[in-house]
């Protein structure tokens, strides 16, 4: 399904994008095959073959609203004065209706006293007094009343259509004080959403500012180093990084050794070491050594230039919270504007109270009936959490995977890269008949450097990490299945499997029993012998991450109800697995099938099911999942594309932080929906008896704004590393098999 982008001008707030649905959705087979990116003024339109661009064009201007072709719109950026006027031209023309409302204010205090000035006496007001208020009253207006007009145009009632009825009523009887601080009081209301974005946005466009904008690399034709644009740099291209600099773009060094930060991409807290061969990442910083890297990936495929566009792009997958909002605002403001009509009659035909009195107070009810602070309380809270999660190495592709996460009863957890290393590694090494550590080692490494197969490289790793050399091995034979013979320092040796070593060694009773013993316990045994004797065994399992075990009771602590381990592999290493991280139960030798029915059964449990996996192998157990959550993710685009949310680095610890954080975000939009509708209640109350009044409801909805918008960006605040709960802190490390 094809789709096209536009820059829409004038989309500024969620009320915006309510109307865009009602005008472009028919236009484009309705409005699910629209997206929005409030923070960008993106409208994407999905399945455009059946659409033409103009028509599209049409309905947006029809919604009062202007747009352009994504890519022309960027082509087409204004210089430096119109973009500084288009971005503050709101603040000023606010900051002019505050001024001319207390200019107003106090030439008519000055010659009329207090109570005239606040009540507007039972005269009218002064000529001068009037023009400066309804200067105000312009000014503040400018961005408010155009959309009233077209709001009454469509028979659609909003926010701006609200505030300007009540203006118009206020000034109908004499109440320009009123009038003018309403539309000051709005403006400001609307100032400081359009700020609260602003700051959300700022969080996620933090990141664009962290890759360099230039790459030094040598020339492939003469050697020569030459600096480019990074958008400019060839693939494959060897680009020079110095101490203290950034990576410019992604790559494989190869060339030098140096540690990285590259908390911008995985949210790591510590340096991670890099020498040739390892992968680097856009925006991380080296910090001691020069390396050189070839680059692998152009500017716009960077990891970075992903996250970011996949942070910019779960804003169009809109959290159940946001969806609850926008329909209750859909119900709630035609409704308050028949309460207010009925109101400004009732009362004087029925009861015979005075038509002013009542005319005001449904004035009031219009103005308590603005739904600000209710429409902004969900979208804002849910970008700063997104922007909150990207920084910390949880990238979540939408609001609605954002609440998901905190409704989390059950998780499965694939064993084979998520609990454990993913590749096999010595564990142990226990010589016999006499020889020492490094004499096994260097006997069994001279053998294996030959082999491929992962253990014989888990061996050979393993020399390497401890100084040994290899002794050299002639005379190589292998055999298939089993092991392999050679001759060192011209004796024979031979290395193999327990079963290859029973062959070999038959009466070597000591050494079955404790290869036996490995196996029982999940190993791989890789035995070494001669002629004469077993020289000793080598203990080889994938290893367990440290931070498993304390990541497993991290979630438990949490709130999750059970954790299951799902692996292929044999009962006895599943098991060996499953004790040492702590999961409440395993399930072992699953093909990918088995994995799905595995999860699938969780779900009939509990419901909220989360799936943790590699987001490659484990894709269809991610998909049975309701959500599913790829680890390692910066080493694998394909994990970023299968899952709901990616932990970018390989830290089970970040999906207990997940669970944290989501209940965190749910809880602030629950309180910020609590506040702005308790708010609107007190003072519908306070209006029907008659003690509220315009510039005080004006006033707590500005204040309920000012307060959801405050408790939603504390989220970009939220910085607890995963490591920093009780429990992982007191929790030791998890050994490997």
């Amino acid at each position: 399904m094809r789709t096209q982008a536009y820059k829409v001008r004038g989309m500024d707030c969620a009320e915006e994008i309510a109307i865009l649905k009602r005008e472009v959705g028919p236009v484009v087979g309705g409005p699910d095959n629209l997206e929005f990116d409030l923070l960008n003024g993106k409208m994407t339109v999905r399945n455009v073959e059946s659409v033409s661009g103009e028509a599209v064009l049409r309905a947006v201007r029809r919604a009062g609203m202007d747009a352009a072709p994504w890519d022309a719109a960027a082509a087409r950026a204004q210089p430096g004065w119109r973009r500084w006027w288009r971005d503050k031209s709101r603040a000023l023309l606010c900051a002019v209706s505050g001024v001319l409302l207390a200019a107003a204010f106090t030439v008519h205090l000055a010659g009329h006293g207090w109570i005239t000035a606040l009540t507007g006496g039972e005269e009218p007001t002064p000529t001068s007094v009037a023009t400066l208020y309804a200067a105000a009253i312009a000014a503040g207006g400018r961005y408010i009343f155009p959309k009233a007009l077209l709001a009454a145009r469509r028979l659609r009632p909003d926010m701006n259509l609200l505030m300007t009825v009540a203006v118009i009523g206020a000034i109908g009887i004499g109440e320009w004080f009123e009038a003018a601080t309403v539309t000051f009081l709005f403006a400001l209301a609307l100032l400081l959403e359009s700020w609260s974005v602003s700051r959300a946005r700022n969080a996620i466009r933090a990141l664009m500012d962290l890759a360099p904008t230039q790459v030094r690399y040598i020339r492939p034709s003469d050697g020569e180093i030459e600096e480019k644009p990074v958008e400019d740099a060839p693939v494959g291209v060897t680009a020079i990084v110095r101490p203290g600099e950034r990576m410019p773009l992604d790559g494989v060094v190869t060339k030098g050794q140096t540690s990285v930060n590259q908390a911008p991409i995985t949210g790591e807290s510590t340096p991670v070491s890099k020498g040739p061969g390892d992968e680097v990442f856009a925006g991380a910083i080296n910090n001691e050594g020069a390396i050189e890297f070839r680059v692998t990936k152009r500017a716009r495929d960077t990891m970075l230039a992903r996250v970011i566009r996949m942070v910019e792009e779960a804003q169009s997958r809109r959290a159940p919270s946001d969806q609850w909002v926008e329909r209750f605002a859909r119900v709630y403001t035609p409704a308050m504007m028949g309460l207010a009509v009925l109101a400004a009659i009732a009362p004087p035909l029925m009861w015979g109270a005075n038509w002013e009195a009542s005319f005001y107070n449904a004035l009031v009810l219009l103005v308590i009936a603005c739904p600000c602070a209710l429409v902004i309380s969900t979208p804002v809270t849910i970008v700063a959490g997104l922007a909150t999660a990207a920084r910390m190495g949880v990238l979540i592709k939408g609001g609605v995977f954002l609440e998901a996460a905190s409704r989390i009863r059950a998780v499965a957890i694939d064993k084979t890269g998520t609990l454990t290393y993913g590749q096999p590694s010595v564990q142990e090494l226990m010589p016999l008949n006499g020889h020492t550590p490094a004499e096994l080692l260097a006997r069994a490494a001279g053998m294996e450097r030959r082999s491929g197969h992962p253990i014989a490289r888990a061996v050979v790793r393993r020399a390497a990490e401890d100084g040994v050399e290899p002794l050299d091995a002639e005379a190589f034979t292998a055999v298939e299945g089993q092991g392999a013979t050679a001759t060192i320092e011209g004796r024979p040796f031979w290395i193999g499997s327990h079963r290859f070593a029973s062959r070999m060694a038959p009466k070597e009773t000591r050494a079955n029993e404790m290869a036996q013993a490995l196996e029982d316990a999940g190993h791989s045994v890789v035995a070494v012998g001669n002629e004469e004797h077993v020289c000793g065994l080598i203990s080889v399992a994938d290893g367990v991450r440290p931070e498993a075990a304390p990541s497993v009771r991290d979630l438990k602590a949490a709130g999750v109800e059970e954790i299951v381990m799902l692996t292929g592999d044999n009962e006895g290493t599943a098991r060996g697995v499953a004790e040492a991280v702590g999961v409440d139960r395993f399930e072992a030798e699953l093909l990918p099938e088995d994995k799905v029915g595995a999860v699938e059964e969780l779900v009939r449990r509990y419901g909220d099911v989360a799936m943790v996996g590699d987001g490659v192998n484990d894709a269809p157990a991610l998909a049975a999942s309701r959500l599913g959550i790829a680890m390692g993710a910066a080493g694998t685009d394909a994990a970023i594309e299968t899952a709901d949310i990616a932990l970018m680095s390989d830290d089970l610890s970040r999906a207990a932080w997940l669970v944290r954080h989501s209940r965190r975000t749910l809880g602030i939009i629950q309180q910020n929906i609590a506040v702005a509708l308790g708010l609107k209640a007190l003072f519908i109350v306070l209006a029907v008896l008659g003690y509220a009044t315009l510039w005080m409801a004006i006033a707590a909805d500005m204040g309920a704004s000012l307060l959801v918008i405050g408790n939603g960006l504390r989220l970009l605040r939220d910085r607890h590393d995963a490591n920093a709960s009780p429990v992982t802190e007191a929790a030791p490390a998890a050994n490997s098999l």
